[in-house]
């Protein structure tokens, strides 16, 4: 039988907001996701158990909360458990016997419902190797125990894991318990990061825009069209978290510079933290990499602003012509359709007017 810590007891499954995104901003226009929603709509209603993978912030909670208000759980609760957040020490024998009950809210939100509901194991992963044999007894026999109980109870509960690690991998590794996996991988859901779903940048800025609005009484408008095309060149290593924090900050601010000028400072941290790793980098070596990527992300700004038209990014930026094509050269800035194709790494621009 399973000892459970309550890491959060929500009827609210999603993080987006009281009742969720609708399903255009859930799923989005990209193929992926498309293909994420076609093995739901096969799965949502049945038992089957599923497994989330996916970097950091990719919307695997989200995704767990649209299974469960598809599935006919839906009228019982929704229970979220923080697997990192399970200490080791409640499977001592002190813990067993003291009448403490870390989980009775859960538990009692479960064995009170007659639907059962959905227990959602996040970052599963991260279980150690005691906890997996825990969970492996409690899906084989169905039942899970109260700390503070001595016999176990069956409760009608479908259990939904998540992890931001390739489990199998894990397996591979000695990490994680194969029966265990193969018990919960009845179907594995792979969520893209957001940089491979580029598509969705605008449905999803517009999604937050207007729910910072609503939460935060502000009345910014949709982000631009030359701003997404900027964002569309980051890296999103946050994925749609990322884009939710940026774009809060955007509503409260209540200026594009909010979303422009916080890109350009990660990028600049990201080029100095591979400076740093270098052997023996100096202060000024630091220094100087980080003017120059800072100094090349202005002038791509520029040059996108004045239609990549040199002569006039030139003069917006108060230096001669000749000073603009040397920072250019240097920077190997050559061609601006490549720019725009290959993202914030691709520095080329040539054959600009």
């Amino acid at each position: 039988m399973f000892l459970i810590t309550m890491g959060q007891c929500a009827n609210d499954p999603s993080a987006f907001g009281e009742i969720g995104p609708p399903e255009s901003v859930i799923f989005g226009k990209s193929e992926t996701m498309a293909a994420v929603r076609r093995n739901l709509v096969k799965v949502a209603d049945t038992n089957i158990p599923i497994l989330i993978e996916g970097e950091s912030g990719t919307g695997k909670e989200v995704i767990c909360g649209y299974i469960h208000r598809q599935s006919i759980w839906k009228s019982g609760p929704f229970v979220k458990v923080s697997c990192p957040a399970v200490p080791e020490s409640l499977l001592e024998s002190e813990f067993l016997s003291n009448g403490r009950a870390a989980f009775s809210e859960a538990f009692s939100a479960f064995s009170g419902s007659g639907m059962g509901g959905t227990l959602f194991l996040d970052e599963v992963s991260e279980l150690t190797p005691s906890l997996q044999s825990k969970l492996l007894q409690a899906l084989q026999n169905g039942k899970f125990q109260r700390i503070d109980s001595t016999t176990g109870k069956k409760i009608n509960v479908r259990v939904i894991c998540a992890t931001n690690r390739r489990l199998l991998h894990e397996v591979g590794a000695e990490r994680f318990r194969q029966d265990l996996y193969y018990r919960i991988t009845g179907l594995v859901l792979r969520l893209p990061p957001l940089r491979e779903r580029l598509e969705d940048l605008e449905p999803l800025s517009e999604y937050f825009v207007a729910l910072y609005n609503d939460r935060l009484q502000c009345s910014v408008p949709p982000v631009s069209e030359s701003t997404l095309q900027q964002m569309a060149t980051h890296p999103w290593a946050g994925n749609i978290r990322e884009l939710e924090n940026l774009i809060r900050r955007y509503v409260v601010v209540g200026s594009e510079k909010a979303i422009l000028s916080e890109i350009t400072r990660r990028e600049v941290l990201s080029n100095c933290r591979e400076v740093i790793q270098a052997p023996r980098v100096s202060l000024v070596q630091l220094t100087r990499h980080a003017k120059l990527a800072m100094e090349s992300r202005i002038i791509l700004d520029a040059l996108r602003a004045n239609q990549w038209n040199r002569k006039r990014t030139a003069n917006a930026l108060n230096i001669s012509y000749r000073s603009l094509l040397y920072k250019l050269k240097r920077a190997g800035i050559q061609n601006h359709r490549q720019v725009e194709s290959a993202g914030a790494g691709g520095r080329t621009l040539e054959n600009l007017s």
